[in-house]
């Protein structure tokens, strides 16, 4: 979604910008109302445009991935709040860097000037270093505006979180890119040499990232062509970029979600897709082996058993194997998964004993189901009454094996699927003789 204010001229250019300064620093927005692709945020219902327009801005973190605007906004805020713009980043900064910069703010707040902290890559800060900001967050020496590309939810303090608002920018569109392509256009007072397939292949190849976008334009820009290029041309003359992918980060949870909640969906080409999409992006296979196989446990259980087998016959495949063709049967184990019945009957029934044993603390077994390897354990009763189960005419003698006094919890539910229809048809049976034999 193109952002709100997309119709709007940028504003002129300064006096002596150099048509020498790298391309995304030429157009930089120098209005809010010149941010491409973040309307959400920015328009008069938006939590900042709302925000501007009480005239209350609080300090923020600002998350989402690269090149979608948030240094520029940081810079924005500030010119429009009339405070002094300072900016660092959380990799090369330490102790004496915000020592210094808490001293020049407080300085100025005294002279009656505010200050815009933009602290870029705030996650990488440690827990006492995000914790030096909160007396000057405070006292209001600074208006803190931190970015990132992680979750704050995990990588920021609490106490910092607590008081900063969290506003979540998205990725580009194509459409955005394309808005930004025809600035750039206008900037250099010339269209990119490209084929209109070509063009939506250049924009597709920046992933989203606004940034990306302008620096493969200002390479397109520079090269003499006599014609405009086809798709095969510009593929021959560009390296696709890798997609953002971070092992470690919040992308890697995103996507093996996307992949457990496909499986459980039964949907076999979103599974492959973003089996795929992870292998694309450097993934450990062995990390998606012990991921795949959870779903056969968690998702499927019982109602096909065989699931669980074939997950680790993959995975040992795949060990044997190695890469690229031990990839290809995780993918078939991931079809497999994806069309095998569903069933956590499994899954729950085994939180549901956890959580009777968490209750009922340390109740003895019932006496009749002891061993008595001893005489003084047979004087204490100790396995006397235990019905042999082999030697009722049915093998099921019906007892109980539960703590004497202890209510009986129905724990194991199976479903009407697969294997499981048949396993809730024993079931049911000897829940019958039970009750028949007073068990």
């Amino acid at each position: 979604m193109a952002d709100l204010f997309d119709d709007m001229p940028l504003s002129p250019e300064p006096a002596g910008r150099s048509a020498h300064r790298p391309l995304a620093d030429r157009i930089r927005p120098r209005r809010l109302a010149e941010v491409i692709g973040q309307g959400a945020i920015l328009g008069p219902d938006g939590p900042l445009g709302a925000m501007l327009g009480a005239g209350s801005l609080s300090s923020l973190i600002l998350w989402g991935p690269p090149g979608v605007g948030k240094t520029t906004i940081a810079r924005l805020l500030a010119d429009q709040t009339e405070r002094d713009f300072v900016q660092i980043s959380a990799i090369f900064s330490g102790v004496p860097e915000l020592r210094k910069v808490f001293d020049t703010a407080r300085l100025h707040y005294r002279q009656g000037r505010g200050t815009l902290l933009f602290v870029d890559e705030i996650h990488r800060f440690n827990k006492a270093q995000q914790d030096s900001f909160l007396p000057h967050m405070e006292d209001g020496t600074i208006l803190l505006v931190g970015a990132t590309t992680e979750n704050p939810s995990f990588e920021l303090n609490a106490a910092l979180l607590s008081r900063a608002q969290v506003i979540v920018l998205k990725r580009l569109e194509l459409a955005d890119l394309e808005l930004l392509a025809q600035r750039a256009e206008r900037e250099m007072d010339r269209a990119l040499p490209l084929t209109g397939e070509a063009r939506e292949a250049l924009l597709a190849m920046a992933d989203g990232d606004g940034r990306a976008a302008l620096n493969l334009i200002e390479q397109v820009m520079a090269w003499k062509v006599e014609r405009p290029l086809g798709t095969d041309e510009l593929s021959r003359r560009l390296m696709r970029r890798a997609a953002k992918y971070d092992k470690g980060g919040d992308e890697h949870y995103n996507l093996i979600s996307a992949l457990h909640k496909s499986v459980r969906g039964s949907d076999p080409d979103a599974a492959l897709y973003w089996l795929a999409r992870m292998l694309e992006g450097g993934e450990d296979p062995r990390y998606l082996a012990r991921r795949i196989t959870r779903m056969a446990v968690e998702d499927i259980g019982l109602a096909d058993p065989a699931a669980q087998r074939h997950c680790l016959d993959a995975w040992a495949l795949y060990e044997r194997l190695g890469s690229p063709e031990g990839e290809l049967a995780l993918a078939q184990a991931v079809i497999y998964l994806a069309l095998a019945p569903k069933s956590n009957a499994g899954y729950a029934a085994y939180k549901a004993a956890r959580a009777e044993a968490r209750k009922t603390g340390s109740l003895m077994p019932p006496a009749h189901i002891l061993n008595a390897p001893t005489r003084l354990m047979k004087d204490q009763g100790y396995g006397a009454g235990y019905a042999y189960d082999h030697d009722a005419e049915d093998g099921f003698s019906g007892q109980n094996y539960f703590p004497d006094g202890m209510k009986r919890p129905v724990l194991y539910t199976p479903v009407e699927r697969g294997f499981e229809r048949e396993l809730k048809k024993r079931l049911d049976w000897f829940v019958s003789q039970r009750l028949k034999r007073g068990g």
